[in-house]
Order: C-alpha cells, then structure tokens, then sequence
C-alpha cells in the first residue's frame, strides 16, 4: 500500500483507467496467489472526502484500503448494480468487524 499525492494519483488514474482525476484508491492486481496487488490512495482526496462526509479520517483509510482490498480480490463494483450491493456488503461487514461505522 502506498500514500501518495492526488498529483501522482491523477497522473496514475490518467494512465490506467483514462480518466483524468485524481480518485481516491487504486488497486493493481498482481496476478500472483502468494501476492494480491498493490493499492495506491490520495492522501489528499481521502482526507477531503473524510473531511467533507463528517467521518475519521483513519476510518475512512481502513474502508478504502478495504475497498482497494475487495478490488484485488476481484470484486468490481463497476461491473453491475448486484455486484457493487455485494461489494459494499462485504466492506460492511469487515469494517464492523473493526469497529468502523457504516460508511455509505
């Protein structure tokens, strides 16, 4: 996992998924069994958004490194309205399983 700025956020959005913004988490899947992939967040963004949804900034780090997590592992909230119900259940549960509020 790594923090970076939303700069280097937005340029690596730019690349690899052709949307020219800074987002709040990236995932790289490895294609490995012994290693998922790598997340990258924008420490900006994230603090903003915490910021601005009246949340802990550490609660809302664990949910996207979370989030980045489920990504590694396959799930794609993007892929259709079932799978993103699926994905945001599951955060749901780990993150009550570590004390973090419901984040949606």
């Amino acid at each position: 996992m790594a923090l970076a700025d939303d700069k280097r956020v937005r340029a690596l959005n730019a690349r690899d998924r052709k949307q020219d913004k800074p987002t709040n988490v990236l995932s790289y899947p490895s294609g490995e069994r012994d290693f998922l992939g790598d997340i990258v967040l924008a420490r900006q963004t994230v603090w903003r958004e915490a910021r601005s949804q009246g949340k802990e900034p550490a609660d809302h780090l664990a949910h996207l490194v979370v989030h980045g997590t489920l990504h590694l592992l396959g799930y794609d909230h993007e892929a259709s309205e079932a799978e993103a119900e699926r994905m945001e259940a599951r955060e749901r549960r780990i993150l009550a399983k570590l004390g973090i509020a419901d984040p949606y």
